[in-house]
């Protein structure tokens, strides 16, 4: 289709119009009619049907004493519409691939599935030292940092349920089968923010993982990053690994708007 064709079925109110929400930032985050006007470079006459169609719509609010306009948050239905044309796993994948990038350990990422954490993305690093996984993999929820730091924003009768119904089996001397001593440990993985697992699923195995939430609040997913002991020491996971994780998250739980 020729270009002279293609500006022909151009709707120009609709142009218009997104061209003003996009004129809103943290920096500008009201604007009054002549200062849209000025910055589309037209007359008043203008923007302002377009202005009252937007409000109308309720992607715009306008103060009755200022009369400058504000986005409202309905505007952030056309981001999570977007969002939700993409499968989690496929968004959250080049940040595990940063974040393996950035360490040098596998990362991945997963979902509660019971008792049990179901992998549903992974960045698997390389070399003989790596610790992989396969996507669809399950591991015992308990036993893994991934699967404590979601029970650790389990709802009480959600998590009532996984403690009654299962058997907090050992798979080594470090993995917790105490449960009142795990119900303790969740509090304060909440509390942190995070969860570290050493040696309680395999022998020398390590791993620190974080929480990402939906809009609503509710936990979603994890990211974890795991490696051996012998490859990394304890406070580069803590001084070095940690944060980054943690940036990783609150970035992915942005994304699905969450909004601490």
């Amino acid at each position: 289709m020729a270009k002279e064709e293609k500006e022909r079925y151009n709707a120009n109110s609709l142009v218009r119009g997104l061209e003003i929400l996009k004129l809103f930032s943290e920096e500008r985050p009201t604007l009054s009619l002549v200062e849209i006007a000025k910055e589309l470079d037209v007359s008043r006459t203008v923007p302002f049907r377009l202005l009252y169609t937007l409000q109308s719509l309720g992607y715009l609010h306008q103060d009755e004493n200022t009369k400058r306009y504000t986005l409202t948050p309905k505007v952030l239905e056309l981001g999570f519409s977007f969002l939700s044309t993409l499968k989690f796993p496929k968004i959250a994948q080049p940040y595990l691939e940063k974040l393996r990038d950035e360490t040098g350990a596998s990362c991945h990422l997963s979902i509660l599935d019971g008792n049990e954490v179901v992998y549903v993305g992974s960045a698997p690093a390389r070399g003989v030292s790596a610790v992989n996984v396969n996507i669809g993999l399950r591991l015992p929820a308990h036993a893994v940092a991934n699967g404590k730091i979601q029970l650790a924003y389990q709802p009480q009768e959600r998590l009532s349920q996984f403690l009654y119904g299962s058997n907090l089996k050992p798979f080594t001397e470090r993995t917790q089968t105490d449960f009142v001593d795990f119900q303790q440990e969740l509090v304060a993985i909440r509390e942190q923010g995070y969860a570290i697992t050493k040696g309680e699923l395999h022998h020398g195995i390590q791993s620190v993982a974080a929480p990402i939430f939906d809009r609503s609040g509710n936990v979603m997913a994890a990211i974890n990053l795991v490696t051996t002991e012998t490859t990394f020491h304890s406070e580069y996971i803590e001084k070095v690994a940690l944060p980054k994780v943690l940036e990783i998250s609150k970035m992915l739980s942005g994304f699905m708007g969450y909004n601490t």
